[in-house]
């Protein structure tokens, strides 16, 4: 089951930001990830008329190794760079080193890079914010939307759909780390219901899938009538 990702990724390392903080727009878009080496890359970014960049603007920016001017496409102005990366961000972009497809342009502001991706599940995507971790970046979710989920990944640990929904939930918004990243009544309002159901649920949840994984069934005190 994939799940489509929105995130922020923060760091003085990341290319344009600062950049961005100069234009009117505030905002750059770009489509990252032709790699020419290690620490270089093809960036194409667009950018709004409006801001008044020239090709000139672009060459003196101390991550830019060169530029190519490809014209105008949906009324933005759009250029090829060739972009020299912190040995950090290198690591944690390159190509094919973590499982994910991109969806939408990269989103350059002053606050960071906004991203969202497919990944092949939650697991997927938090490989990626460990990796970011080990290397300074920050990634904030913004928000994380599941597909429909298929058999062989939930309906083989007993879970119904509204379970898996809400482990899934529980386990993006950091429910499960220490401190807790949110609370049951917090979730609950996500998925609408009430703070008891939404506590029975996860337990229900986790409970099917501890006997699930465990291969055991709980057995329950025996009654005292």
């Amino acid at each position: 089951m994939t799940v489509t990702v929105e995130f922020l990724v923060s760091s003085p390392l990341l290319p344009f930001v600062s950049f961005a903080e100069s234009l009117p727009s505030g905002r750059i878009e770009c489509v990252h990830g032709l790699c020419l080496g290690r620490d270089s890359r093809v960036f194409v970014v667009h950018l709004d008329p409006a801001d008044d960049v020239s090709e000139d603007d672009l060459s003196a920016l101390a991550e830019v190794r060169g530029t190519t001017a490809l014209g105008r496409a949906n009324d933005r102005d759009v250029y090829q760079l060739n972009i020299e990366l912190d040995d950090a961000v290198s690591d944690v972009f390159v190509p094919g080193r973590l499982a994910k497809t991109q969806v939408e342009p990269t989103v350059v502001t002053p606050e960071g890079w906004y991203e969202k991706k497919i990944f092949p599940d939650y697991e997927a995507f938090n490989d990626m914010q460990n990796h970011c971790d080990e290397y300074g970046l920050s990634v904030e979710l913004i928000s994380i939307a599941q597909g429909s989920p298929s058999s062989d990944e939930h309906t083989r640990y007993g879970l119904t759909d509204r379970q898996y929904e809400a482990l899934l939930l529980a386990i993006s918004r950091g429910y499960y780390e220490r401190p807790r990243g949110v609370t049951a009544g917090e979730l609950a309002e996500e998925m609408d219901i009430s703070q008891p159901a939404m506590s029975d649920l996860l337990r229900r949840g986790e409970r099917q899938l501890l006997t699930s994984t465990i291969g055991i069934r709980l057995q329950r005190p025996p009654s005292s009538t």
